[in-house]
């Protein structure tokens, strides 16, 4: 059975390791040796306001994080060391789509719907909390999933990391349920 909970501190290394494999194996299947490794120091990197926001949550099994997600009132569009001092500032529920943030699942646990059930999770609550629109910056690794939960491309948002290497994200919308 998989449970799925509001992430805590405690969970920043269980949640790192999450990002690691599935950005190493999953990752893998989209993008090239230099983009995985450029990933995994910059993108791998847990967004700790997320959860003291308490947005971001933690698929469980067995004791073992499997899956990882969130979403956020805030500006910052994707995870990674990088920062301004705009990400932090909140968005307008009215005027403003909330943010999907840092989806990430194990790849031995890939396709048993962790994703999904973690997105819907935050979708409600992102309705809850006042917001019409959701946005994301989707991995080409997950366009797929997202594109099934109806979301729809908006346009490319390439990410440049800190190390200068890019990678092909999609821009993506759907409006609250």
């Amino acid at each position: 059975m998989i449970e799925i909970r509001e992430a805590t501190r405690d969970d920043v290394d269980g949640i790192a390791r999450v990002m690691r494999e599935s950005l190493r194996e999953i990752g893998r299947r989209s993008y090239d040796d230099e983009q995985v490794a450029s990933s995994l120091v910059h993108l791998a990197v847990p967004d700790e306001l997320l959860i003291d926001d308490g947005t971001y949550f933690v698929a469980v099994a067995d004791g073992q994080i499997v899956g990882c997600g969130g979403w956020s009132r805030r500006r910052k569009t994707h995870a990674g060391s990088a920062q301004s001092t705009s990400d932090a500032a909140l968005l307008d529920p009215a005027t403003e789509p909330a943010r999907i943030r840092a989806m990430f699942t194990d790849p031995r646990w890939a396709r048993r719907g962790i994703g999904r059930r973690i997105l819907e999770l935050c979708e409600a609550r992102a309705a809850a909390a006042g917001f019409r629109k959701l946005q994301l910056v989707a991995m080409r690794s997950g366009e797929a999933m997202y594109r099934a939960c109806g979301y729809v491309e908006v346009g490319e948002a390439p990410v440049r990391l800190e190390d200068g290497v890019e990678l092909e994200c999609t821009l993506m919308e759907k409006l609250t349920p």
